[in-house]
């Protein structure tokens, strides 16, 4: 309608034409993943930790989840324990200078990040490839593996294998690869905890069965003893009569040399008062003697002498 005064309209504006679907903003999908918790969408902060999955979170956020177990959650339904996330070792960016509110007067940076890559300083904003080591947790950039290929970590120096290794925020299919290996590795655990078990009790039974056997065996050599014993009782019992005469004989012998001396006050008949070697300033001093000193009287209640 109209159309006049020169106005061109355009196909557009004629035809219904079919709508493209939405587009996601990188910059936004980017500030998401890399500067927010993906539990709880708040702001990361130290400390930091990732699951064996490759996403960030706020160790907070993670405690809370397994303190109260929302089912709700499916982004971290893997996450079992502490025991499956790692806190992760970052490189802090010594320009980055934290936003504050946005005020609209000046440029605000979204690639800026607060961590970078330790060995070629590339921000961890999303626009390059992250990945941490299982074992030592450092966080390094794609490119510096690549550049320097070490078996030791560029960072603190462990030892890592290939499968140590856990792209941060990878793509969907990445994300799957990291699943399976995940599953892989937890029933290797179970697996070994299993053979570890059987091994515990493989050696007990083993110990028990030695103990049986050998019980068995002296139980065994008794009965073949005792059976050698009645078949040959007469020659034993002969054997006895001789030596037991010959050790009571030895006995006797043995009590005379090894008599023991005992001393004269050591005896149950030892009286000092009948002692000749004692003084009598000596054996006064004990109640038995006629003149002994300050000997007790009588208690006029108990009538005990040796009362006190």
């Amino acid at each position: 309608m109209g159309c006049d005064g020169g106005t061109i309209p355009r196909r557009d504006e004629l035809v219904r034409m079919k709508q493209k679907p939405e587009q996601k903003d990188k910059d936004a999908e980017n500030v998401a993943k890399w500067k927010h918790c993906a539990i709880t969408q708040e702001e990361l902060r130290a400390p930091i930790v990732s699951c064996e999955l490759g996403r960030l979170y706020n160790k907070e956020s993670v405690l809370e989840f397994l303190l109260n177990r929302d089912e709700a959650l499916h982004l971290a339904s893997h996450i079992r324990n502490l025991k499956d996330i790692r806190e992760l070792n970052l490189t802090e960016n010594s320009g980055y200078t934290q936003r504050g509110a946005e005020k609209g007067d000046q440029y605000i940076d979204l690639q800026a990040s607060r961590y970078i890559c330790p060995v070629v300083g590339l921000e961890m904003n999303g626009k390059y490839r992250f990945c941490y080591l299982r074992e030592c947790a450092c966080v390094l950039s794609e490119k510096a593996l690549k550049e320097v290929k070490s078996s030791v970590c560029l960072k603190c120096g462990k030892p890592f294998e290939e499968d140590d290794i856990i792209i941060i925020n990878g793509t969907d299919e990445e994300i799957e690869i990291q699943r399976l290996k995940m599953e892989e590795r937890r029933a290797r655990s179970k697996l070994e905890k299993k053979s570890k078990k059987h091994k515990i009790k493989d050696g007990n039974i083993t110990d028990t069965t030695e103990k049986k056997q050998k019980i068995e065996n002296g139980e065994s050599s008794a009965s073949k003893a005792d059976k050698k014993g009645n078949h040959n009782g007469d020659i034993r019992n002969c054997k006895l009569a001789g030596l037991g005469t010959s050790k009571k004989s030895n006995s006797s012998s043995a009590g005379t040399s090894t008599k023991l001396t005992v001393p004269d006050k050591a005896q149950s008949n030892y009286s000092i008062a009948k002692d000749p070697r004692a003084s009598e300033a000596y054996k006064s001093l004990f109640t038995s003697h006629k003149n002994a000193l300050n000997k007790p009287t009588a208690h006029w209640v108990t009538h005990n002498p040796l009362y006190y």
